[in-house]
């Protein structure tokens, strides 16, 4: 296996909390940074969700927004479910 070395220039502040958080998490900063590309190379994706930060957004959810399809049959086990809850 070939070695490469990865040089990134940023903030020392940063620098310093990213390590102690993965001092306390038992790994080295160096050790996530190869879990990232690990991780990022096996899903083809960066392995966390990407956002803008908070935004005013629509605040329906579920069905109101079309997410999900209800389906016909959705009742079709509540009595299991309430034996299966004691009635509840």
């Amino acid at each position: 296996m070939k070695e490469a070395t990865l040089q990134v220039r940023m903030d020392a502040d940063l620098k310093e909390q990213a390590e102690e958080l993965y001092k306390k998490l038992g790994t080295s900063f160096a050790e996530a940074v190869r879990i990232f590309a690990k991780q990022s190379v096996r899903e083809n994706a960066m392995p966390f969700r990407i956002s803008m930060g908070e935004q005013e957004t629509d605040k329906r959810i579920g069905i109101a927004k079309g997410e999900f399809v209800v389906p016909a049959d959705i009742d079709k086990y509540n009595d299991e479910i309430a034996d299966m809850f004691g009635g509840f």
